[in-house]
């Protein structure tokens, strides 16, 4: 689980200030106030440690990518390729790591790691001028180290703190370039005879990406049919297209949605939340016939007896679809970016959203019977979301620190993050000015126009702001 997220000169940010994350991560504000762009910049991460080409910095995607970024320029902070893009980020993992100093004997362990790194060009391509590994256990730092770009020259130099490697005998050719933005090359295990766990760095940054999945802000459109072979995919897919896929997957999975409550198959979770939140009466995926791999998705409404297939309900269900079957779907330790997922819901659906979420951070697994440790790091527009959490914390159903909420601005050329401090009974000490709009100033707007034109109405003469 992310722990705390700092981006500099990565397009309208200069700087974001040291983001601080919890389950529920909220990023809310104006409109190209840079708020998509965190969740980018994690995914264009993600592309580029899953990218085959070990020699590319940062992979910006294609087409068929989460997104498309384009050149360093475009990404660069005003587009200023004498600026270098900087990030930082401090990370939960799953498993504690844990090694042997082959010459000291000293075993180092830890369960949170951080990462740096500083990314500039040199007008054609970027590279990395400097990246960082700290380990830590119980916020107690146990070693660093890290490998930094000689200034004016290609070389690079690795060193540690609390920790002393130790050359291996023979010559000493320069070091590699670092693998992508992030990895140790192979020549500083090969020119050290300690050097080993640099490997396992590496490792513990893939697992942190692997385990990071996205879903846009437009979902495919409903279809009569759906092909599956049976096949489990890795997530929704970013726009949903594997929402029924990955549903009919996981039927056999059992979840419950808190310690000591009942488990529940997959379809029934899904069915019931669907149910809470106003949008159907009863929910099922059938196979068309034993002979063929194709389903169809049916749905009772409320307001009648009969079926339909799923592209005839309203628009909402199919786009909020997707956001539940990934968010029970996921495994265990997942980290999940989502972009708008309430588009398209009426406000009680969008409130009932927020119990959702909540539900996912707290859902066991059967087969573990542990906390599935999901993250959520949402992009919203929803005041009835954010006002259903603020509630919840209120009523103890969710501590605060489990929800942590940012607002968007544009400050001058500048994006600018600020942390809405939450308390104890959910409100709101620093609401930003027209958060929401001015629903005050409209309703004492409306009241005095209202009043005008019915003294008017009565020939009642009004003078100055009376």
């Amino acid at each position: 689980m992310l722990e705390t997220l700092r981006i500099k000169n990565f397009k309208a940010w200069k700087d974001t200030g040291t983001i601080e994350m919890a389950p529920i991560t909220l990023f809310f504000g104006e409109n190209s106030s840079g708020k998509s762009s965190i969740g980018q910049f994690l995914m264009m991460l993600k592309q580029t440690a899953a990218s085959s080409d070990r020699r590319i910095v940062f992979y910006p995607g294609r087409d068929d990518a989460a997104v498309q970024l384009g050149s360093f320029r475009e990404m660069v902070y005003g587009r200023d390729l004498s600026e270098e893009i900087e990030f930082e980020y401090r990370w939960s993992s799953p498993n504690t790591l844990s090694f042997k100093d082959p010459i000291s004997e000293r075993i180092y362990s830890g369960d949170k790691l951080d990462f740096q790194a500083t990314i500039a060009s040199n007008e054609k391509i970027p590279f990395v001028s400097g990246l960082k590994y700290g380990l830590f256990k119980a916020d107690e730092s146990k070693l660093s180290v890290g490998m930094y770009r000689e200034e004016g020259k290609a070389n690079y130099e690795v060193n540690a703190d609390n920790y002393e490697l130790t050359r291996s005998r023979g010559r000493a050719w320069p070091l590699g370039a670092p693998i992508r933005f992030y990895g140790f090359p192979d020549e500083v295990v090969a020119y050290h005879q300690n050097a080993d766990f640099v490997r396992d760095l590496n490792f513990q940054h893939e697992q942190l990406f692997q385990s990071i999945s996205y879903l846009g802000p437009i979902r495919t459109k409903a279809k009569r049919l759906y092909s599956w072979t049976g096949v489990e995919p890795e997530n929704v897919g970013n726009s949903g297209e594997n929402a029924i896929a990955a549903f009919l997957a996981a039927r056999r999975r059992r979840i419950n949605l808190g310690a000591n409550m009942r488990y529940k198959s997959f379809d029934e979770i899904i069915a019931s939340k669907l149910k809470e939140m106003g949008l159907i009466e009863k929910f099922e995926v059938q196979a068309i016939s034993d002979q063929r791999q194709e389903f169809e998705v049916r749905l009772r409404t409320r307001l009648s007896k009969d079926w339909v297939d799923l592209p005839d309900v309203g628009f909402g269900i199919s786009q909020v679809l997707p956001v539940l079957v990934q968010c029970f779907y996921a495994p265990r330790d997942s980290i999940i970016i989502m972009e708008q997922p309430e588009i398209h819901l009426h406000p009680r659906a969008q409130s009932a959203l927020a119990d959702v979420m909540i539900d996912v951070i707290k859902s066991q697994s059967k087969e573990d019977r542990k906390c599935r440790n999901v993250q959520l790091i949402i992009e919203t527009h929803s005041e009835h979301f954010l006002r259903r959490l603020q509630r919840r914390i209120a009523e103890e159903e969710i501590e605060k620190d489990k929800v942590s909420a940012y607002f968007a601005k544009i400050s001058g050329k500048q994006s600018k993050l600020e942390k809405l401090e939450i308390d104890a009974f959910g409100n709101i000490r620093n609401w930003p000015e027209h958060f929401f709009g001015d629903e005050m100033g409209d309703i004492m707007k409306q009241t005095k126009s209202a009043l005008r034109r019915r003294r008017e109405q009565k020939g009642i003469t009004l003078s100055g702001d009376e």
